[in-house]
């Protein structure tokens, strides 16, 4: 589950077509302002607070918007104004759906490959993650499960594999859902003990037990989710 938004680790996407650096780099910014958490959902974009913020005009900012629609992001109501959009609960069914496929690909594809950096740093990260646990360091274990996630979908080696995963993530909001999630009495311990299994069929050099270990851990994180029914943006829960 998500960094502190610094939200992509090594980003996959390449430059949109028809966009300028410029152009590409302004809807990264604005991307991470809306998935960073400190507009919840339903809450208000307003343009011009982001054209000051980013020190542009509101005709940029309004393509940006525009793109982030289309990915899901966001909400364009015409007079009335841009929402942060949070997706509805068939769509985060679906969307673990696919990251359990994603994700158990990846890990299979990375037991495949044999010693590679990317051991290293989930070793790391399984340690600090149960130091974390054991601290009840609930911040820090968010930043160690994004970490996590996408040091295997790295791994894995397959870039529309990380292109694809990385538009999954970015609709599911992800970073959002690690924070409320972690709260949640013993998940941070036993989401522990699902990286480690998965991290030891790793190196075990297990194809299949990988992936079905990193398909348990996407299934049990996606419950959850499912089970928080905390109020969002507004009051509604549907």
């Amino acid at each position: 589950m998500q960094e502190t938004m610094n939200t992509v680790p090594g980003r996959t996407t390449e430059k949109a077509a028809g966009k300028t650096v410029e152009e590409t780099a302004l809807l990264d910014r604005v991307r991470k302002l809306v998935l960073g958490g400190d507009f919840p959902p339903g809450a208000p974009l307003s343009e011009v607070f982001l054209a000051q913020e980013f020190e542009v005009s509101r005709t940029p900012i309004r393509e940006a918007l525009k793109q982030l629609q289309h990915e899901g992001l966001v909400e364009i109501r015409p007079k009335v104004g841009t929402f942060v959009r949070e997706p509805t609960r068939r769509e985060i069914v679906e969307l673990f759906q696919l990251k359990e496929s994603f994700e158990g690909l990846a890990a299979s594809l990375l037991a495949r490959r044999g010693y590679v950096p990317e051991l290293e740093i989930l070793e790391r990260n399984v340690a600090e993650s149960e130091r974390a646990a054991e601290d009840q360091d609930a911040d820090g274990y968010a930043r160690l499960v994004h970490e996590f996630h996408w040091t295997i979908i790295r791994g894995a080696d397959n870039r529309k594999l990380a292109e694809h995963y990385e538009r999954l993530m970015n609709q599911l909001a992800y970073h959002r859902l690690v924070v409320r999630t972690v709260e949640h009495p013993g998940r941070i311990l036993a989401s522990t003990g699902e990286h480690r299994a998965v991290l030891t069929m790793i190196q075990n050099k297990d194809p299949f037990g990988a992936e079905s270990a990193m398909r348990n851990h996407v299934y049990a994180s996606s419950k959850e989710a499912l089970s928080d029914n905390r109020p969002r943006y507004g009051g509604s829960t549907n």
